[in-house]
């Protein structure tokens, strides 16, 4: 799927569009093994350049690292950043 060939997709009723694939980011910041804050915001770049505009992110995603990274990914962007998830538990550790 491509930009070229992918339209976004209205979600909701108040006017949200979105690219018809996100990026789950919670392997960014824990979970797959060590993290690596440059490879995760390229990533994140790529994914923008390619249309993507919804970044999955939780709470308990590093735990609150993983807000931190997209907020740091998207910042100084002009690209309406859309974080789907609203609500989450947090990990004992």
């Amino acid at each position: 799927m491509s930009p070229a060939s992918s339209k976004k997709r209205r979600l909701g009723s108040h006017g949200l569009e979105v690219f018809p694939i996100g990026l789950g980011c919670m392997g960014m910041s824990e979970f797959y093994g060590p993290s690596n804050e440059k490879a995760s915001i390229a990533t994140i770049h790529r994914g923008r350049d390619l249309g993507i505009n919804m970044l999955d992110t939780a709470a308990m995603y590093g735990p609150f690292k993983n807000g931190a990274l997209v907020g740091a990914a998207s910042k100084g962007t002009t690209t309406r950043v859309i974080t789907p998830t609203n609500v989450t538990t947090v990990a004992d550790r």
